[in-house]
């Protein structure tokens, strides 16, 4: 009972932290050009060959 006491604050402080990953990276526009980076891979750059 003892290991449940101490497991459960630290999963929640462990999503809590991982919630507050995901708004930071939200705010930042990390989520803000999905299609651009899925067709980047796609498109060839002419690169010149020595």
């Amino acid at each position: 009972m003892t290991s449940l006491a101490l497991l459960i604050p630290i999963a929640l402080f462990m999503g809590l932290i991982g919630l507050i990953a995901f708004f930071w990276a939200l705010r930042r526009g990390q989520f803000s050009d999905l299609d651009g980076a899925a067709a980047r891979i796609l498109i060839e750059e002419d690169e010149d060959q020595p």
